[in-house]
């Protein structure tokens, strides 16, 4: 998987990377067990300060998608700590969703456009 950005974008270049191996476990290019380029090689690939890579492998870590290994780097690992997970979209879908009250979005669009992005996503509804 190969991750870019979007230097002159608004969104900080570590939470871009973030996003982009969030969305690449989702769409199930990048899957467990799978290597991250090491910090110094995105970080030159890619023509950013090493320290912003290491900034978003760590947030990737914190959140459960990445463990860090000295011999292997950054590898695929996720967390399925389901309840912590339910805890944090919580959080994210309360603000997103008081957006959408606020901008008057009726709850069936929302509903469709959940549905609609959900069926990008490699996701069987029989995990449990």
């Amino acid at each position: 998987m190969t991750i870019e950005v979007d230097l002159n974008s608004e969104e900080a270049i570590y939470i871009q990377i973030r996003n982009q191996v969030v969305m690449g476990v989702a769409t199930s290019r990048l899957s467990e067990g799978d290597s991250l380029p090491s910090v110094r090689q995105l970080a030159e690939r890619i023509g950013i300060n090493m320290h912003t890579v290491n900034k978003a492998y760590h947030v990737l870590k914190q959140e459960g998608f990445i463990t860090l290994d000295n011999r292997r780097g950054a590898v695929v690992a996720l967390d399925v700590d389901r309840i912590k997970a339910l805890e944090e979209v919580r959080a994210q879908l309360t603000l997103i969703l008081a957006k959408a009250s606020c901008k008057r979005i009726p709850r069936e669009e929302i509903h469709a456009l959940v549905d609609e992005i959900y069926e990008e996503y490699d996701y069987s509804s029989d995990v449990i």
